[in-house]
Parts: structure tokens; C-alpha cells; sequence
């Protein structure tokens, strides 16, 4: 992670976001395969910028607003790995839950809703709903995304606290992680099954 610091986008924020922040920008850039799961709100790297806005306006201790533009480009930025030549491989379970969440107005959940899908739709990407028929299950209040390396002792975890970033590297915690990711896939819907009932909650907005 630290080859090319100095080098690489996430340094022009380097004065005005906590380093957390560019930490998780770099741990993504490098790795091969990300998968995260989601209990309250859509991923980063899927968020629009309307829906970015709103979670940071709600930041305690609340954030000024350059503040909160800061992050909101960051967080765009981020997304750039999913664009790229040769995107990262990305899988991202999301609980129903987040999906009916009403973030500000109708026009921001519904653009939201539809750019899930649109990605969806991308072959080096998987979205997968955890409906809220799974009930309860291993590993149902965490939010974890996992960064997958050239070799899987280079494996990290990334967990959101409410002081930071939390990263994970020990081996006992990244098998802890691959078993609770093994769990919400195996509760979630099929990849078809998961659009589709996204779109059904875009049409009953």
C-alpha cells in the first residue's frame, strides 16, 4: 500500500480528510477483488452524489459544508476503480433495509436506486439483496468490506466506526471475515432475483 504514496490521486486530500479516508483509498486501488456488506446504507463506491451528501450532512460531530463537499468528491473519486481499463472485481450484498431507507426526496432514492441497477448490469460487477425475509443471521449488525490481495495473507478488512476507519490484517480476523461473507451470500437472493426486487422498490417510490 505504501509503494506509491505521493503518487496517486487520494493525496490532494491529504490536508482536509482524516487519513482513514485515504487509507480506504489506497487499500481499494490496490486491491484485486472487493466485497462488502451493507445493513443501513448503499456502499460507498455505488453511492450518487446527492445520496453522498446526505450521509455526510448527517455526521456528528456535523461537518461544515466544504467539509462534507470534500468528502463528497472523495467518495466519487473512489468509485473510479470500477471504471477503469481493467475494473476490480466488486461484489456488494445489500440488506434491504438500505434499499428502502428514503434518503432526502423521492428523486434521490430513485436515481440512487437506478444507478444499482445500472451497475448491476456490469460484468465485473455483482450486487446481491439480503431480503427482509432472510430474518436474522450471522453477522447481521456488521458492515464490513473486504479487499482482497495478490495472495489472501495480504487480505484486508476494512470495518466503519464511529471514531474512523478500522483495518483488520490478522489471519484469525480476515477467516472471522471470509466466514461472515460466506453468510450473507448464502442469505441473499440470486443475482436476477436481486435486481428485480430492487426495481420493485423503484416502482413503488
Amino acid at each position: 500500500m505504501t509503494a506509491s504514496r505521493g503518487r496517486n490521486w487520494w493525496e490532494e486530500y491529504r490536508e482536509s480528510l482524516p487519513s482513514g479516508l485515504l487509507d480506504l483509498s489506497e487499500l481499494e486501488h490496490h486491491a484485486t477483488g472487493i466485497r462488502t456488506a451493507q445493513i443501513a446504507h448503499i456502499p460507498g463506491l455505488f453511492q450518487t452524489v446527492d445520496y453522498a451528501r446526505l450521509v455526510f450532512r448527517q455526521s456528528i460531530p456535523k461537518l461544515s459544508p466544504p467539509e462534507v463537499e470534500y468528502r463528497v468528491t472523495h467518495r466519487i473519486k473512489r468509485q473510479g476503480i470500477l471504471f477503469a481499463d481493467s475494473p476490480t472485481s466488486y461484489t456488494a450484498i445489500i440488506h434491504e433495509a438500505a434499499l428502502r431507507m428514503r434518503f432526502g426526496s423521492r428523486d434521490v432514492t430513485h436515481e440512487q436506486l437506478e444507478h444499482i441497477v445500472e451497475m448491476s448490469e456490469r460484468d465485473h460487477v455483482t450486487v446481491l439483496v439480503i431480503p427482509y425475509d432472510a430474518g436474522i443471521f450471522p453477522g447481521a449488525g456488521q458492515t464490513v468490506l473486504y479487499a482482497e490481495g495478490p495472495v489472501p495473507q495480504l487480505d484486508t478488512v476494512q470495518l466503519d466506526a464511529e471514531h474512523g476507519s478500522v483495518f483488520l490484517h490478522a489471519d484469525f480476523q480476515l477467516e472471522n471475515y471470509r466466514t461472515f461473507m460466506s453468510h450473507f451470500e448464502a442469505v441473499a437472493l440470486k443475482e436476477a432475483a436481486s435486481r428485480d426486487l430492487i426495481r420493485e422498490i423503484i416502482n413503488a417510490l
